[in-house]
């Protein structure tokens, strides 16, 4: 082959004027990200409204209508480009789901896991059915023309029903209520619900690529009952004989190399086989975690810094950038957005407190869990993303579960307070405080300012999910 055909077969570089644009896209995003998320957090929100407000300021909702010449030029409906940013923002987004697995205590689940098995399955189940019966019963105007009723149904009920781990950590550290048996509680119940959110998402996932009848669906629970029982011989190994290597070596690069390939090969694996990418980085960060010492996941510092202050803010802030809130303004969109929001709350307040009922907890400390197990926050966003990705969400759904996802997270605090003021403190819990503050070296006072910023692993492997917790505030974009 001639020098001349070789250089007609390499394929050009990216257009100047795309890479461009592509770079201020990534510092716009970043910039009000940033701000708006330093605002959200002195307003006592979450970072991630802030986050997800710099999209949609920059999207459809305000920009587009505000300055369409400039939207048109810096946000063009180009695929080319949004795919640019897509990209990096599934990168983001598979290393802080498997960030969000690397801090699950799996210890602590089994310790707990009789009473929060209860609380977990009434809280799964009961939102689920009512979202599933959402699904079907929304108009034709929140679901896209091609998807199926059936797995846009499931899909619903699945978004409907999810937790998220890394805001509720969040939320019990900035309210002192980690060394409490009912935070504790909280943690197990949300670790529970993560995992098996995870695993629905994946079979819905499954059945919108495959089909939902007969083989079609038979063969993705097939592929996933192979997928665990791999990961739980054969990959528990070869992870632990990665994370040893990389150990052994000595070197902070070689452990942030070690973690970024698994996590990426596992999603590339997890895809190829018709399941969520996502899912299979969330799997494989639980084996890094248990398969990880205090040293090595401290080494993990500037991946996690990186992952906290770059990609999981542009991630949100892309998440915004789809968000068209004036779709919203429609009374029929509005009211089954309304409607939408009232089935997520009440289905996971009732199903917790069911729950917590029937693991012969008292009634504040049920309402305390309701109001936990509620906050959605990033998980929820994520699976929104997903169901963008498939074909199965159009904007106004898209709008609305990530609205849920927003707003159901500020209800936690005041229903917190109102239930542990009626709720005694125990000498177990005053111990179990006593030795959180002391591996974290700070006073009590500095505990919400202090903790936020640790290091993934730094405060050790404590007993009662210290370790869960201190893990889930780290990875947190609340």
């Amino acid at each position: 082959m001639s020098l001349v055909s070789i250089a007609t077969d390499t394929v050009a570089p990216l257009p100047q004027h795309t890479l461009l644009v592509f770079l201020l896209q990534i510092g716009a995003l970043m910039l009000l990200a940033l701000v708006l998320g330093r605002l959200s957090q002195r307003l006592g929100m979450p970072t991630i409204v802030g986050e997800l407000a710099a999209g949609v300021l920059l999207g459809p909702s305000l920009l587009v209508h505000a300055a369409p010449a400039f939207s048109g030029w810096l946000f063009p409906r180009d695929p080319t480009q949004m795919h640019l940013l897509d990209a990096v923002g599934q990168l983001g987004v598979l290393l802080l789901v498997g960030f969000t697995g690397m801090h699950l205590d799996l210890k602590v689940v089994r310790r707990h896991g009789g009473k929060a098995a209860g609380v977990s399955i009434a809280a799964l189940l009961l939102p689920l059915a009512l979202g599933v019966w959402l699904g079907y019963a929304l108009p034709g105007q929140l679901r896209p023309d091609d998807a199926d009723p059936t797995v846009f149904a499931y899909f619903v009920g699945v978004a409907m029903c999810v937790s998220s781990i890394p805001v509720i950590g969040r939320v019990l550290v900035d309210m002192k209520l980690i060394h409490r048996n009912v935070g504790q509680m909280i943690l197990v119940v949300g670790t529970i619900d993560d995992a098996v959110g995870w695993l629905l998402v994946s079979v819905v996932t499954a059945m919108a690529t495959t089909g939902v009848g007969g083989t079609e669906i038979a063969r993705p629970l097939w592929h996933l009952a192979v997928v665990i029982a791999v990961l739980l011989t054969v990959g528990r190994w070869f992870v632990r004989q990665v994370m040893e290597w990389a150990g052994r070596s000595g070197s902070r690069n070689a452990s942030i190399a070690a973690v970024v390939i698994l996590l990426v090969m596992a999603g590339a694996g997890a895809q190829a086989l018709g399941f969520e990418a996502v899912f299979g980085a969330f799997l494989c960060g639980i084996l890094i975690g248990a398969s990880s010492t205090d040293t090595q996941a401290a080494r993990l510092e500037p991946l996690n810094t990186t992952v906290l202050s770059f990609l999981s803010p542009l991630f949100f802030a892309l998440a915004g950038l789809r968000i068209d809130l004036t779709s919203l303004t429609h009374p029929t969109i509005a009211l089954w957005g309304l409607g939408a929001l009232v089935i997520a709350v009440v289905g996971k307040f009732l199903g917790a407190f069911v729950g917590s009922i029937f693991s012969r907890l008292d009634r504040w400390e049920a309402l305390a869990l309701g109001a936990g197990i509620n906050a959605r926050g990033v998980i929820q966003v994520v699976i929104a993303v997903v169901g963008v990705r498939l074909g199965l969400l159009n904007t106004a759904m898209y709008s609305i579960i990530v609205l849920i996802a927003i707003l159901t997270p500020l209800m936690a605090p005041p229903i917190l307070r109102i239930a542990m003021k009626r709720i005694e403190s125990t000498a177990d819990e005053d111990l179990r405080e006593q030795r959180v503050l002391a591996l974290q070296g700070v006073s009590d006072d500095d505990l919400p300012r202090e903790v936020p910023g640790a290091t993934a692993g730094a405060n050790g492997r404590t007993q009662d999910g210290a370790r869960t917790a201190d893990r889930a505030s780290v990875g947190s974009v609340e």
